[in-house]
């Protein structure tokens, strides 16, 4: 059986603006707004994502107040998720470390592509 072409690592709480369930980054920063994490996981959140934010390609479908108002997501491509999956992993030990459930899920139907580079698509319901 061939790899599905998508992943996304996920939470199982809605969000209000996608309608889909949160990412890996929200769920942790969810924690970190309501005081849950200790401040060394809050800098192992803040130093994780300062890796993402130099290295992949933010989509521009955020915009400049993370807006987002076609209500994208992104999923990783799995072809060239290797590297990622690799610097994602203190995020999904913090899920881990505090009973937070999760999902990574692998598809081959993401739905409507509005962005690609070359690790991820931004998505939207066809």
């Amino acid at each position: 059986m061939k790899m599905p072409k998508y992943v996304r690592i996920q939470g199982r709480e809605i969000a209000w603006k996608t309608q889909k369930p949160v990412g890996i980054f929200i769920l942790n920063w969810q924690r970190i707004r309501d005081n849950i994490f200790t401040p060394e996981d809050v800098q192992i959140y803040n130093d994780t994502h300062a890796w993402f934010l130099e290295h992949l390609p933010e989509p521009p479908f955020y915009g400049n107040d993370n807006d987002n108002p076609q209500g994208a997501i992104t999923w990783f491509k799995t072809e060239t998720s290797d590297e990622m999956f690799v610097h994602i992993q203190p995020m999904i030990d913090l899920l881990e470390k505090y009973d937070i459930p999760y999902d990574i899920v692998y598809t081959n139907h993401v739905g409507k592509i509005i962005y690609e580079d070359e690790y991820q698509v931004g998505v939207i319901d066809e």
